[in-house]
């Protein structure tokens, strides 16, 4: 199951957490922000003369306060980015290894991209399956059939679906192809599975 990242937080959540942790004295580890030349002459200035040293406490507080802020911000960023890698390993691993095919189809039934599974089917290597037509999965038979399912997917909404009969490294049997437009438009998302297991005769 796939998990998604929280929420950013607002800038008042922000800053209140960051006013907890500053008070707690468990700030965050300091990412190397600093503080411009300006603001430290600002406060220099301030804190030299005793009518402005509460300006100057006060000013030192935004700075540390803002300095958390950013920390807290640096430290949302990076547990967005892990999970983002672990999503992304998630999927990836999921595509890679499934025990049935899939492919990414071209609008003239080339494949741009597929899984193991798929490789195997064309008997290629992965690297080797860009620009192979899905065609040579089935029998010269069935190729009709499939090329029209992939228009048709490519036209409409939904999936769409056919049997065909197998040729090469998948067999002599039965294949069923499912097929749905990419969500752009341009593609199709294909799925074939090898029906010769389930006994199925060639329908």
């Amino acid at each position: 199951m796939l998990t998604t990242t929280a929420e950013s937080p607002t800038h008042a959540e922000l800053r209140q957490t960051a006013e907890v942790r500053l008070q707690g004295g468990n700030a965050p580890r300091t990412q190397g922000w600093t503080t411009g030349a300006a603001a430290l002459t600002l406060l220099h200035s301030l804190a030299s003369n005793p009518a402005t040293a509460g300006d100057a406490l006060k000013l030192l507080h935004e700075l540390q306060v803002h300095q958390v802020e950013l920390d807290l911000q640096h430290e949302h960023m990076e547990e967005d980015r892990r999970d983002l890698e672990r999503s992304a390993q998630r999927s990836a691993t999921l595509y890679d290894f499934a025990p049935v095919a899939y492919f990414t189809v071209d609008g003239a039934g080339r494949v741009i991209e597929g899984n193991l599974a798929g490789a195997r089917m064309l008997e290629v290597e992965r690297d080797d399956l860009g620009g192979r037509s899905i065609a040579s999965l089935v029998a010269p038979g069935s190729r009709r059939a499939l090329l029209a399912l992939l228009e048709q997917a490519r036209g409409g909404s939904g999936r769409h679906s056919c049997k065909a009969q197998a040729d090469g490294a998948a067999g002599s049997g039965w294949l069923q192809v499912v097929a749905r437009a990419s969500p752009r438009g341009q593609s199709c998302l294909v799925v074939v599975i090898d029906l010769t297991d389930a006994n199925t005769p060639g329908l």
